[in-house]
């Protein structure tokens, strides 16, 4: 069946028995090519039926699907006539695993982050009637993301349409890692409530029987069904928002999925369709642990093991076990982390310390401000969280904590370059937002050893400060250089007299392969740790300046607003006569791709930056 799927449309030729025959080589397929390539698998594997009705419902591409987060779309590119890509998925130069408009008409709306599709969905509507056009808009959002409050900001106002939206809430009782909060029980309640649209049923087929009076009676109830629905449905959130509440339905049954869409169609107003569905459904290991398996290396499709096992501990791995440490010695210190306990290394001390470990959902502004709360009472508060995830809490991190100088740890996870996941990933910014910010103070470990001495000194520090490092296993080289940590100083490691690199977090290590390579062909090359990105560490730089009349920077971050021009300001200002060369990444989006191939494509690995070195200072 999945040979005759090459566009939209080829899924509205297919029969009952082929549809499901579709559905089970759709997850064979997802197997196959996610085990080679990695991606998002649990995801995918439970929206696959649901995928395949809203395919038979809508016209795509003239009717429009926004998915939320957007790594459940594997089923949509396939169906949209993808399937053929799914060797390059997530590799460079090959299809992304998030929806990009510029790769296919099916593809409405660039997603990446959580709980946007229901604030875009609202937009194509009101852009819809303004033109005059004719289409349906459908906004899939997860059940996890409902945490997020940009979520309720639209659901406010799509509660004022007068026009038809279709928001499809997927209930899988997941985000990454099991739903946490009030939300959580909500939905969960309503599971439950199969019992008042079988009660519905079952009355109204009764009442149609009886002559004369039937028609009035059912007339009746209808009027007082909110009553009905109070009473057996909690809460009943969304209809009191004045939104139609249709579901639950079986996320797994094409024909029931079918007939609630086709209901929804005829509204003239907002509706949300709520649709359990299985994270992992098909696949044995995916169901048993779907949080292991929402984002996956390549692995064994038998086993579920990784096809590559890490050799060394990651960072992650490192501030994990240091963090735990560091909370038995003190009880003041609280860990929150938003919807990723396991991505940030927090589900160790969710199990040591439960009570002082904070989950709040995907919600990374209520994480920040909650932190910071906790600080102001006297805690020690720790945020563990990715870059590009804390873009969301820029706000709270320069009003709720800096403003007030309150001693939050900021640990910034998946700093820099993270791959297959692309641009909406990419943590490349967060030294720019972060040094913009009055009060605080920003580091980078250049080795594992170094990040457990910079944990001790942040969690002893009066005041807002971060600690960021890249994705993957930690640096073990530069084990020799282990200098005590003064604050807003950094690390002489190779003084010599020709060309200085002074570099930060990942991109010491490079330099130390660049000072190897240049040794080597007779350069005499200086080597120094900035370690503080924030305040920079300007009597280092004099240093260098004053005995070098070379100098790079070298930074996995984006050069605007970044730590190479605020040393190159400095030079410039008191040693004119020195070149500088700034090693950042350029002012664009990065794609997807394996690391090591961005890292060359983008001229920030050893030979692309001694190229740059040569040609820059015209050495021979």
């Amino acid at each position: 069946m999945l040979e005759k799927i090459n566009g939209p449309q080829d899924i509205k030729k297919m029969n009952r028995e082929e549809l499901e025959i579709l559905a089970s080589e759709i997850r064979q397929f997802l197997l196959e090519k996610i085990s080679t390539t990695g991606g998002h698998l649990a995801s995918n594997l439970g929206v696959v039926e649901l995928t395949m009705a809203m395919y038979l419902t809508f016209d795509l591409p003239k009717d429009k699907i926004i998915w939320d987060v957007g790594h459940q779309a594997y089923t949509h590119k396939i169906l949209s006539g993808r399937k053929d890509h799914f060797d390059d998925l997530r590799q460079h130069g090959g299809i992304s695993g998030f929806p990009k408009t510029k790769e296919s008409p099916c593809d409405a709306f660039d997603t990446g982050h959580s709980s946007t599709s229901i604030s875009a969905g609202l937009g194509m509507v009101q852009a819809r009637d303004i033109l005059g056009e004719d289409y349906s808009v459908v906004s899939v959002i997860g059940d996890g993301a409902l945490t997020g409050g940009m979520a309720y900001e639209a659901l406010n106002n799509a509660a004022r349409l007068e026009k038809n939206f279709i928001i499809v809430l997927n209930d899988n009782n997941m985000s990454i890692s099991e739903n946490v909060g009030g939300i959580s029980k909500y939905l969960s309640g309503i599971r439950t409530g199969y019992g008042y649209n079988d009660l519905k049923k079952s009355v109204t087929s009764i009442l149609e029987k009886i002559p004369v009076a039937g028609p009035r009676i059912i007339d009746k109830i209808s009027r007082t069904k909110q009553g009905i629905k109070q009473l057996l449905i909690p809460g009943m959130l969304f209809e009191n928002m004045g939104i139609t509440y249709l579901g639950p339905v079986d996320g797994h049954n094409v024909k029931q999925l079918r007939r609630v869409f086709q209901e929804a169609k005829r509204l003239d107003h907002a509706v949300i369709i709520h649709v359990l569905t299985q994270k992992g459904k098909g696949y044995e290991p995916a169901e048993r642990n779907p949080s292991r398996f929402h984002g996956v290396e390549p692995f064994d499709i038998e086993t579920g093991k990784p096809k590559k096992a890490r050799e060394y501990p990651g960072y992650t791995d490192i501030f994990s076990r240091k963090l735990c440490q560091m909370a038995e010695e003190r009880k003041d210190i609280v860990a929150v982390t938003a919807a990723m306990p396991d991505g940030t290394g927090l589900k160790r001390f969710a199990k040591l310390y439960p009570d002082r470990f904070f989950d709040v959902g995907i919600a990374e502004q209520h994480a920040v401000t909650s932190a910071a709360g906790m600080a102001a009472a006297g805690l020690r508060s720790v945020v563990a969280v990715y870059s590009s995830f804390l873009q969301r809490a820029y706000d709270q991190i320069l009003h709720d904590v800096c403003i007030q100088n309150l001693p939050v740890v900021f640990v910034i996870d998946r700093a820099g370059l993270v791959g297959s996941d692309g641009e909406t990933h990419q943590g490349i910014f967060d030294l720019s937002y972060m040094t913009s910010i009055p009060n605080m103070s920003v580091m980078a470990p250049k080795n594992l050893w170094e990040l457990r001495r910079e944990m001790e000194f942040a969690i002893d520090f009066d005041g807002p400060i971060a600690i960021r490092y890249p994705r993957g296993e930690a640096y073990r080289g530069l084990r020799e250089f282990d200098a005590p940590i003064a604050y807003g100083k950094g690390e002489m490691i190779y003084e010599e007299d020709q060309i200085a690199l002074l570099a930060v977090g990942s991109m010491v290590s490079t330099a130390e392969h660049i000072r190897e390579k240049m040794k080597a062909e007779g350069y005499h090359v200086s080597l120094a740790n900035g370690r503080f990105i924030k305040p920079v560490d300007y009597e280092l730089i004099a240093r260098l300046a004053s005995r070098h009349p070379y100098f790079v920077t070298l930074e996995e971050n984006v050069l605007q607003g970044g730590y190479g021009l605020e040393v190159t300001a400095y030079i410039h200002e008191y040693y004119p006569h020195v070149k500088v060369l700034n090693v950042a990444l350029p002012d664009a989006y990065v794609e997807h791709g394996n690391v090591s191939v961005l890292r060359e494509e983008l001229g920030i690995d050893s030979d692309s930056i001694i190229r740059d070195i040569k040609e820059r200072f015209e050495l021979k």
